[in-house]
This record gives structure tokens, C-alpha cells and sequence, in this order.
């Protein structure tokens, strides 16, 4: 059997759609050999390296949905960005509105493992150092550290330092770290959940839009760099529109249009491995 290496993107609460895509290897009987994961992708990686089944962790988000969905929904900013919740500590110093312990406490609660040493498959995990411009790349040592860091999206969390390193969000450099596993897997699927462009004339942007989206077109413009000098074996665009980075309270409207892609997914590997046998 051909080793898979998985890579899942960033993407915010887009990246819930990766539980779909997981779903999909479940149902093929597939398991991957190694994962890489830049911001959300890191997190949903690490749990499902750890051990997790992919049921299992949708049961977590669920429950998070469920019994703190007014949490939640408050976390969220207004359009003019004034109310958030203290499940992620607002905290206007320090390089981020939001420190996130709780948040990662939350997280680590459905993680068990504390080390990367303790996963049940090899994981990578991406920050980036502020100082530096360069990317940071995680595969040893202590887990929680490294999956704040590969989250810490600029101006949203706070960065994360660790010695002499000031780390941000993963999606600053490598938003789709499927290099990382090229040479290391016979098949590489690389997961791409920042979805499609706003639509235009819908309405106008706020303040956050504004700012979140501009991030994007930079991570976009990474990726399509990175697919002209070498390309995934399996590359899913998964088209999720009309979602904010934090809107994970619609997490039912995601999950909906992932859908297509989870079809997709499994269509294009299924013909891959026919190749090859």
C-alpha cells in the first residue's frame, strides 16, 4: 500500500470543512502515513494523529457548538468589532486582541497527547517567526506550543513566543504545507480550505473583512506560487463561501458545501490508486 501524506491549509472556521475530507479517508479505508498542518489545519492534524477518529473529533466541535453556542456566537465579533468573549481573553496589547489559553486549553482537553512524541502518526506543525520572516517548522517536542503558534493569525491571537522566536500564524508563509511531505509520502493530497473570493456588490466590507480578506489574497497568491514549481498528487479547492474566519457557530452551512469536495476527493484518490496498482 502507498503511504498518503496529508496536508490541511488554514482557513479559519473553513477549516471545519477538513473533518469532511477526513471523513472521506475513512470511508475509503485509507489512513494517512503523515500529516502536515498550518493553523487550523494543525489543529484538527494533531488530533487526528493523536488518535482521534474523525467522529470523534466532529462530536467535540459539535458539543463546543451545542452547549456554548451563545459562547460561541459572542466570541464572534459585530460588524465594527467591539464584542468578544472571554473564552478567548480579549487582550488589546501584546500583538492580538485575543490570547487564547482557554481556547487551547478547550483544544488540548480532546488532544491526547501533550509531545509530538506521543502522536500516533507523524505530524508536522507551521508557525512563523516574526523576526526571521521564515518558517518554523514543528515535528518534535512539546504539542500545544506548537499548534497556538501555527494559529496565531496576526492581529486576531497574540504571538507565541518560544526563546528568541516570535511566532505567528503558519498561513503567513506556508498556508498549505504540502512540501513538507513530498519526498517523505508515494501520494501526496494537500487541502485547501480558504474558499472562494467574496462575492462583489453583495454588500460592503467592514473593518474585519477588510483585513482578513487582504491575509487571504496574500495566502492564496503563496499556494498558486507553490503549485508552478511542484504540484500536490491530489490538490482539493474546497469553494466554502460566505464564511468568517471565526464563524464556526455555521458549522452546518460549511459541512454543506464541503460536500462537493468530499466527493471529489474521494473520486480523484480512488482513481489514483487504480493507476497504481
Amino acid at each position: 500500500m502507498k503511504k498518503i501524506g496529508l496536508a490541511l491549509g488554514g482557513g479559519g472556521a473553513k477549516g471545519l470543512a477538513h473533518l469532511l475530507m477526513l471523513e472521506a479517508l475513512d470511508e475509503m479505508g485509507l489512513k494517512p502515513a503523515c500529516i502536515a498542518g498550518a493553523s487550523i489545519g494543525a489543529v484538527f492534524g494533531a488530533a487526528y494523529a493523536s488518535g482521534v477518529g474523525v467522529g470523534r473529533i466532529r462530536e467535540a466541535v459539535d458539543e463546543l457548538l451545542s452547549k456554548d453556542g451563545v459562547r460561541l456566537r459572542e466570541l464572534i465579533f459585530t460588524r465594527d468589532g467591539r464584542r468578544l468573549l472571554e473564552f478567548f481573553e480579549p487582550a488589546l496589547k501584546g500583538g492580538g486582541v485575543l490570547r487564547g489559553e482557554n481556547f487551547m486549553a478547550y483544544l488540548m482537553e480532546n488532544i491526547p497527547a501533550d509531545y509530538f512524541e506521543d502522536l500516533e502518526l507523524p505530524l508536522k506543525v507551521v508557525a512563523a517567526d516574526f523576526w526571521s520572516r521564515e518558517e518554523v517548522v514543528f515535528g518534535s517536542g512539546p504539542l500545544g506550543p506548537a499548534i497556538r503558534a501555527s494559529m496565531a493569525i496576526p492581529w486576531l491571537f497574540q504571538p507565541v513566543r518560544m526563546g528568541e522566536l516570535l511566532l505567528i500564524d503558519g498561513g503567513a508563509v506556508n498556508p498549505l504545507p504540502y512540501d513538507l511531505l513530498q519526498g517523505e509520502c508515494d501520494i501526496t493530497i494537500a487541502i485547501d480550505v480558504m474558499g472562494s473570493r467574496p462575492h462583489p456588490g453583495k454588500e460592503k466590507p467592514g473593518m474585519l473583512d477588510y483585513l482578513f480578506n487582504t491575509y487571504q489574497i496574500m495566502q492564496k497568491s503563496i499556494v498558486r506560487q507553490k503549485m508552478r514549481v511542484r504540484r500536490p498528487d491530489v490538490y482539493i479547492d474546497v469553494d466554502v463561501a460566505g464564511v468568517r474566519v471565526m464563524e464556526f457557530f455555521k458549522a452546518g452551512e460549511i459541512y454543506r458545501q464541503a460536500m462537493p469536495a468530499k466527493e471529489r476527493l474521494k473520486r480523484q484518490l480512488g482513481r489514483l490508486l487504480d493507476t497504481d496498482r
